[in-house]
């Protein structure tokens, strides 16, 4: 397979990314509530921990689920609500949509919020989500106190050249020839550090093969690549919990006023929230104290 540049996708890619009533309930192995509610007649998958008037959303990245949350939901779940969704096309959610850019996306954490009654929202999103969680920030300020990005808005302000363009759109074609091949690819070489364990990369690596791939690739291929006009209407400050396996440049944040935290897990791939989480929770807990 030609080289497709994947640490310059990535660097792209990473940055991309109605209501009904709750349905079926029941609970997981640890006792925390797992049921279903609907968005666009579609079911979304959730966990349900903790009490508290502040909660908690946290929604995974491009390929993984709810369940990499785990850890910050047993750190937190002692003075918050803490709420954990897979959004439709991954993890237990309904997968019949043919609509997987960042509007809809956002829409269906909008649905969580207000099916679940959810208070202060302090919205948390990894990766591709980072643009899920802001769109829905904006479309409910009223509800969302606080916005939390991780492993993503690592250089605003900059769209992607004609040859980057290129480089996505051969990835994506590529893809849909051999999707395990090439994700595959992707992750180990642009995704994940020299301190990764393992146990780890063979997780993510096996949520990524088992991906549903209309889910996957229409999720990149539908994602917006720029984020700024977005941003612009945030008005409240951006919290970034990132590693640094990558460079993260802030200059548009600087030069256009935006209010931004920059905090670190150094030392980790792409999934701080899993490689590092005693780390990411006590980064998570500045953003909280700050918020107060």
């Amino acid at each position: 397979m030609k080289n497709l540049r994947l640490p310059t996708l990535f660097a792209l890619c990473t940055l991309w990314f109605a209501c009904g009533n709750p349905q079926r309930e029941d609970k997981d192995k640890n006792n925390n509530v797992r049921a279903h509610i609907e968005n666009n007649a579609l079911n979304i998958a959730y966990t349900d921990t903790g009490k508290g008037d502040t909660t908690l959303l946290f929604v995974h990245g491009w390929c993984i689920n709810k369940s990499y949350w785990a850890s910050q939901a047993k750190h937190f779940a002692n003075k918050y609500r803490v709420v954990a969704i897979d959004l439709p096309g991954y993890g237990d959610s309904g997968k019949n949509r043919k609509q997987w850019d960042v509007k809809t996306f956002a829409t269906d954490v909008n649905a969580a919020i207000d099916q679940l009654n959810l208070k202060n929202v302090v919205l948390v999103g990894h990766s591709m989500s980072g643009t899920i969680v802001l769109q829905a920030a904006i479309n409910q300020p009223d509800k969302v106190i606080g916005l939390v990005g991780v492993d993503n808005f690592k250089g605003q302000g900059t769209l992607p050249t004609e040859a980057q363009k290129k480089d996505i759109a051969e990835a994506i074609g590529a893809m849909r020839k051999d999707f395990v091949k090439v994700a595959s690819q992707w992750f180990n070489e642009g995704l994940f550090y020299k301190t990764t364990s393992k146990p780890i990369r063979e997780r993510i690596l096996n949520d990524v093969v088992h991906s549903d791939t209309a889910a996957a690739i229409g999720s990149m291929e539908q994602q917006a690549y720029d984020d700024v006009p977005a941003l612009l209407k945030w008005k409240k400050k951006l919290y970034l919990i990132n590693s640094d396996y990558q460079a993260n440049d802030i200059t548009w944040l600087v030069k256009n006023k935006i209010p931004y935290k920059l905090l670190i897990v150094p030392q980790v791939g792409h999934f701080p929230m899993v490689e590092a989480p005693d780390e990411f929770n006590k980064q998570m807990e500045v953003v909280l104290r700050d918020l107060k």
